[in-house]
């Protein structure tokens, strides 16, 4: 999927014959246009960083008679920012391979604006140029925050746009085995919001099929086998081809794929078939002419352990003395209108297949265990391995409610202090779920379960048992810091949005 994100753009540029100026043609011009919008939006967040600093600092805005003490930066905002937008360009921030998707296009826009910021404290400090200190300490965070806002706003209406009226969409033929076409075809459909489309397939055994069928996705109709790229490329009014797992298609015959294709200027992607594996465990080394993908392997000690620690700590520990009030007024409200205990406790098992006493406030009637068997034949789970109703009649009034807004999850955090979970990571399970794991999905129990992760910020209790342990294994390969506090983020839209909780 990474390399998919890095490569599923196209540019548009002259060509000669008749075929190639046609295919040109097609391809879509929402790139450049979405690049020259993002452009007016920085142009937009630098000014109003640079002129809100100048006020808040002078008490005046640049410019008019009330700044006539400060008059010499209004010159300086007017240098700052176009540095600062030239900075912008120069990193390539408005590229088309970035922009949309993926961390790489706000590292980038990160980078260029700590490079104007470092820049002007070098020469303040060689030249004396007494800029102010207040200065720049408002206009750095405050233009960060409004590049970083204007960014995701536009990818917002993109994303809006792709999925209730299909534009902003990539066109892409995928060559590889039948298998191969399955797997990519149903990871990019896992994302509708996403620009990717498989429009046609080539296959080895294309030559007598018409078409073949995606489970979940729909009919991807066939275009011969890998000789025929160009033509299936032609008849689908692609953007984009993308190779994967197939034996016919040499390293050879890749090159000559890549020079064809890049005739008609249509991009040539390989995936690498890796599948779940976030891009700062991909690197690229080139040794003797090939370019070889080394997957490093998961770390889950060292710094990344003692830093992911503190995390919890500091975040339990201030979620729980801050919800205290709230923590107190459930207990009352669950005593005074059912009868049992405040308190559900349920043993699950954790890091390294060891169990541990999960604490939630009660939302169900009390003795509700002994009553799953009763209900088992109404279980709306998919796979069959949790047990999930979106109207479960052992849920009291009071829980509904905890349950829709994720209140009964916080005694979670005093899991947290005793080091059994952390505040993210996979979803933990039963002890009879474990059971049932295979090698595979016993991986989930590689790092501690967690209050909170990609299941809960993706659906909750409406995904599949499937992609449930999808997304707990991605977790597990790729978790880091930064993945965390994203995370923990996307839980508050997740929580307030109630989707997927019952």
């Amino acid at each position: 999927m990474t390399a998919l994100d890095d490569g599923l753009y196209s540019s548009v540029r002259g060509s000669t014959s008749a075929n190639e100026v046609s295919i040109s043609a097609r391809i879509p011009a929402w790139q450049r246009g979405y690049a020259r919008r993002l452009i007016v939006v920085d142009c937009l967040a630098v000014m109003s960083a640079v002129v809100l600093a100048h006020w808040l600092r002078f008490g005046a805005m640049p410019g008019t008679d009330l700044a006539y003490r400060s008059m010499h930066y209004t010159v300086v905002s007017a240098v700052i920012a176009a540095t600062w937008l030239a900075a912008l360009s120069i990193n390539r921030s408005h590229s088309p391979r970035i922009i949309g998707v993926g961390p790489e296009e706000y590292r980038r826009v990160l980078l260029a604006t700590l490079s104007v910021f470092g820049a002007i404290a070098i020469l303040s400090m060689l030249f004396k140029l007494e800029i102010a200190r207040g200065y720049l300490v408002i206009a750095l965070p405050a233009g960060m925050a409004f590049l970083a806002a204007g960014r995701w706003a536009a990818r917002k209406l993109v994303s809006r746009a792709r999925m209730k009226y299909g534009r902003y969409i990539t066109r892409v033929v995928v060559v590889g085995s039948e298998p191969a076409v399955h797997d990519l075809t149903k990871s990019l459909a896992r994302e509708p919001w996403s620009e990717y489309e498989v429009v046609g397939a080539c296959i080895p055994q294309g030559a007598g099929r018409g078409k073949i069928a995606v489970p979940g996705v729909g009919v991807i109709p066939t275009f011969g086998n890998e000789s025929n790229v160009v033509g299936a490329v032609t008849a689908t009014n692609s953007h984009a081809v993308a190779v994967t797992a197939t034996e016919r298609l040499d390293g050879r015959g890749i090159r000559d794929l890549s020079w064809e294709l890049e005739k008609l200027d249509v991009d040539l992607l390989v995936a690498p078939g890796v599948v779940d594996v976030a891009g700062p465990r991909l690197q690229m080394r080139p040794v003797s002419g090939l370019p070889l993908i080394h997957v490093e392997k998961p770390n889950y000690n060292g710094a990344k352990r003692f830093e992911k620690r503190l995390f919890d700590i500091v975040f339990a520990s201030a979620v729980l003395l801050c919800g205290l009030p709230l923590l107190v007024g459930v207990a009352i409200a669950i005593k005074l209108t059912s009868r049992g205990p405040v308190f559900y406790r349920s043993e699950r098992i954790g890091i390294n297949g060891q169990p541990f006493e999960m604490i939630k406030f009660r939302t169900m009637v009390d003795g509700a265990d002994t009553l799953v068997d009763k209900l088992a034949a109404q279980n709306e789970s998919e796979g069959g391995v949790l047990f999930k109703m979106k109207r479960d009649p052992r849920v009291t009034p009071v829980g509904r409610i905890l349950r829709k807004y994720s209140i009964d999850e916080l005694p979670q955090f005093i899991n947290v202090l005793t080091r059994d979970m952390s505040v993210v990571g996979p979803r933990p399970p039963l002890a009879k779920e474990v059971t049932t794991y295979d090698d595979y999905v016993k991986r989930r129990l590689l790092v501690k379960p967690g209050i909170t992760g990609l299941w809960q910020v993706s659906g909750r209790s409406d995904l599949s048992w499937e992609d449930s342990v999808r997304l707990d294994l991605f977790y597990v390969e790729n978790w880091s810091m930064v993945g965390d506090l994203l995370i923990a983020l996307r839980t508050l839209k997740a929580v307030f949005g109630h989707s997927g909780a019952y």
